[in-house]
């Protein structure tokens, strides 16, 4: 089918702060509880130690919540791993919960655009779940700003635009109900709006739809790439692998070190 860039409440400036703040710390506690990022986890491993660094710097991080359980496992075998978190609406107070459950996070309190990233921050960018967010231009934009600052880049999309992908979400609300009690830290309005005004049920089912809808195939991810300038100062990797029931899209540029050969 092809890619349909539909509305998306959570993209909206007028769509309340703290509807879309729960909305995106139900997708990191989904994260969490799932254990969402453990096909990706040699990936990840993988890219950190040919960019060189022990540093993440993530974009459109949301709550950054849904990084927890993979910053331990990262720990593992990258002791001093490092996480910055950015979002273009930062959620300052998820930020300083993520912090609290390990010293080895940080977050910038200004809002950052992945399209144009500062190029003082170094280490590898990440993008979890939010890539489909953006149109190709955009798209094209995010990566092209990461090839102008030499940073590798790593993006994750745990959907994909198929009728599987749709069916998983059409059942989104049910998932909702179940996890928002166990969603730390506890918010009574959050209870309010999923049971009571089940405003959040709904627009997480619309949103998840549309995300589907939105997400770059495989062909597509190649296509954006192919069309940057410098392109051939990367080496690429892209695919896709099972997690669970579904699957994880994934995107990795690593800046090569050989004159702009691949190694």
């Amino acid at each position: 089918m092809a890619r349909a860039h539909l509305f998306e409440f959570g993209d909206q400036r007028w769509f309340p702060s703290r509807l879309r703040n729960y909305a995106t710390d139900f997708l990191q506690a989904l994260a969490n509880f799932t254990k969402m990022y453990q096909p990706i986890l040699p990936i990840l491993d993988n890219a950190l130690k040919e960019s060189n660094t022990n540093q993440i710097i993530d974009l459109g991080s949301g709550g950054g919540g849904g990084l927890i359980w993979l910053n331990q496992e990262l720990k593992k075998n990258v002791p001093e791993l490092k996480f910055l978190l950015t979002d273009y609406y930062p959620n300052l107070k998820a930020f300083e919960h993520t912090k609290k459950q390990s010293d080895n996070f940080d977050f910038i309190r200004e809002s950052v655009d992945a399209r144009n990233v500062s190029a003082k921050w170094k280490g590898l960018r990440t993008l979890f779940l939010s890539f489909h967010h953006f149109r190709p231009l955009d798209a094209k934009r995010i990566l092209q700003n990461a090839v102008d600052s030499n940073s590798s880049i790593a993006i994750f999309e745990a959907q994909e635009r198929s009728f599987s992908s749709l069916l998983a979400m059409l059942f989104s609300p049910l998932t909702v109900l179940v996890i928002t009690p166990m969603i730390r830290p506890f918010s009574i309005m959050r209870i309010v709006f999923t049971y009571l005004a089940p405003i959040l049920p709904i627009t997480i089912w619309w949103d998840g739809i549309v995300s589907s809808l939105r997400t770059y195939s495989i062909d597509e991810m190649n296509k954006l790439v192919q069309d940057l300038d410098r392109s051939a100062d990367y080496r690429w990797d892209i695919g896709r692998v099972k997690s669970g029931p579904g699957v994880i899209l994934y995107l990795i540029g690593i800046k090569s070190h050989n004159n702009g050969s691949d190694h």
